[in-house]
């Protein structure tokens, strides 16, 4: 009968890991550091900056690239930067990548502003350019 437990209880912490990580894949959070159009290898957006950190076997990429692609087409002055992550480790070590696809926001100015590992729905990609284009350089 003990077993028993212990398996039910293996599958209710299984199931609540389960839960958590699919609440939290792909969510947008804020962030506090910069990149330069130098370090990103990349010219900045005019207005603001998608990266992506991919690599070539992700399938949840290529999916986050055409989210991001479409995103980028409906916004002026944005622009979709995709990272190859293997080739970039410097990049990876700093920013503390962990999984891919990962995306930054960044301002016009290169702060990113908002973060993401998983692939992001295209309305909180939407709803974070909102509140980076929405924001006035005097502001604080």
């Amino acid at each position: 009968m003990t077993g028993w437990w212990v398996v039910l209880a293996t599958l209710a912490l299984g199931t609540v890991i389960g839960v958590v990580k699919l609440r939290r894949d792909g969510r947008l959070r804020e962030a506090r550091q910069s990149l330069t159009a130098q370090a990103l290898g990349h010219e900045l957006g005019e207005r603001a900056t998608l990266v992506q950190f991919s690599t070539a076997f992700c399938q949840p990429c290529r999916a986050t690239r055409r989210v991001l692609a479409d995103v980028t087409a409906l916004v002026p002055g944005v622009r979709h930067v995709e990272i190859d992550a293997e080739s970039r480790l410097d990049l990876v070590r700093e920013f503390d990548i962990m999984r891919t696809p990962t995306v930054f926001v960044l301002d016009g100015a290169g702060n990113v502003v908002k973060r993401a590992s998983g692939q992001p729905r295209k309305a909180d990609v939407i709803a974070a350019l909102g509140g980076v284009l929405s924001h006035r350089p005097d502001e604080k």
